[in-house]
């Protein structure tokens, strides 16, 4: 959770209330979503002869690799904001893997890779779905916005990632 407020902060001064609660929520689901999708994939999918996990073993190992995503909240400094983010994202998927080759009993790290890598990128594929019929698309509200003769609203649509949210489209 420290997580996702750590990369909400960055968006104080451009989102409402409403947009910043959304956003914990939907990086909090994303997490438990990319949690369970990897608990599926780890020990249904690709599970070595050891691996002996429940969810709850997983979900509390994630929740500790996910913790990198703290250094996000250097975005609040706008020219640190890219770099924070690559940071945390790339901390984070290795701290995953490290969970997950714990959590799961596997030998072998490249499985753990796949684990991970295969769980982010379907979970990635279901929050933008989720994503795209929440939030009209962004060429048609900055248009709708030009039409208007108004800006369209910063932060009004955001990446969804499994450690929190990536800085605004625009």
């Amino acid at each position: 959770m420290l997580a996702s407020v750590a990369a909400a902060l960055p968006e104080l001064g451009s989102a409402t209330i409403a947009g910043l609660v959304g956003a914990l929520v939907t990086a909090a689901l994303a997490w438990v979503v990319w949690a369970f999708l990897t608990y599926a994939i780890g020990t249904r999918l690709l599970p070595e002869a050891q691996t002996r996990a429940d969810f709850g073993e997983l979900l509390r190992t994630l929740g500790f690799a996910a913790a990198p995503g703290i250094v996000q909240i250097a975005g609040v400094i706008p020219p640190l904001r890219a770099l924070a983010f690559v940071a945390a994202e790339l901390w984070t998927l290795a701290a995953m893997v490290v969970a997950v080759r714990q959590a799961l009993d596997y030998t072998s790290t490249l499985r753990a890779i796949g684990v991970c890598v295969i769980g982010w990128g379907v979970q990635v594929v279901i929050a933008l779905a989720l994503l795209s019929a929440l939030v009209a698309h962004p060429t048609s509200t900055a248009a709708a916005a030009a039409d208007r003769g108004r800006e369209p609203a910063a932060g009004s649509l955001a990446v969804i990632r499994p450690s929190g949210i990536a800085p605004p489209i625009r």
